[in-house]
């Protein structure tokens, strides 16, 4: 069992946990992933890494409700436990000194994001990062992106936090005014994010890698749920990344792939709500007697 020693609401649908996982956290490295499963019939959810600590043997993950098993996940309280958590799955992230870098976060990628910028900095890199969201209220950790940034830029959809705009917009305007001068970009975040990170940096030949979030069923390779096509042919997000070349990937087929359950996902959220109203409509109904 994986004790939640601590919980954070970050937004309406982002929460943080701390999670009790010495034999985990001794062996993660920036990232990497694990699976989640809250119980016998529960659903397996892959998460990307969004912090370790080696000396306190915990993992720190943060995710967003979006459907059924994550809204469930996010009714879990500082005490619980997780039945099993798996991990640390897939390859870790390449970490040397490249020289100029620039690491880019969307939305809840900020968190998987930010060990990836920490590795690149105590490496000897100069880091640019840039975080974005679409409202403020959706921004997290830019204290801990600035800390481990030479340079932090935010931007926010709707204007209401840092710049109005996209992260695509200061990601060219970076790669134009440095000509040759970005050895490599990091992108993590919703997918048809990540496309454009692809399509923005494609013409400056400046090599790109995205960490990829398909749907995923038993993270070892056996089940090709995860599987993702590439230019040389499909590859297994679970085994083969999950970071991968943003500028070899099919975004139009992964993005397709993505939408395969979104009715039946929609489906079993609406069952959970009306089972959920239904229970707290009985408490309150008791608690009145």
């Amino acid at each position: 069992m994986y004790k939640i020693l601590e919980k954070q609401v970050l937004s309406d649908v982002t929460k943080l946990m701390v999670v009790e996982a010495p034999q985990i956290a001794r062996k993660a490295k920036a990232g990497q992933f694990i699976i989640v499963l809250m119980h016998d019939h529960g659903e397996r959810i892959p998460l990307t890494i969004a912090d370790y600590d080696r000396a306190a043997g915990t993992l720190t993950m943060i995710f967003q409700e979006v459907g059924k098993s994550t809204m469930q996940m996010g009714q879990m309280q500082v005490g619980d436990s997780f039945k099993t958590i798996v991990g640390p799955l897939g390859h870790p992230t390449e970490i040397e000194n490249f020289g100029t870098v620039v690491c880019v976060g969307g939305g809840v990628g900020i968190a998987p994001v930010y060990p990836i910028a920490r590795a690149l900095k105590e490496a000897g890199n100069r880091v640019i990062s840039i975080i974005g969201a679409r409202t403020k209220d959706l921004l997290l950790w830019e204290d801990k992106m600035r800390a481990v940034s030479d340079e932090l830029i935010v931007t926010t959809d709707d204007g209401s936090y840092g710049r109005k705009d996209l992260v695509t917009v200061p990601l060219k305007e970076i790669l134009e005014s440095q000509p040759g001068k970005v050895a490599k970009i990091w992108a993590i975040g919703p997918a048809i994010m990540m496309k454009f990170v692809a399509a923005t940096t494609k013409p400056f030949n400046v090599p790109t890698i995205v960490s990829l979030n398909s749907i995923m069923v038993d993270g070892t390779g056996m089940c090709g749920g995860c599987r993702v096509l590439m230019e040389g042919g499909a590859q297994f997000v679970c085994v083969d990344g999950p970071e991968f070349d943003a500028h070899k990937v099919d975004w139009n087929n992964l993005l397709s792939r993505m939408a395969f359950y979104r009715s039946e996902e929609q489906t079993a959220v609406n069952r959970w709500r009306e089972s959920h109203k239904c229970n707290l409509d009985r408490a309150v109904a008791e608690g009145s007697k």
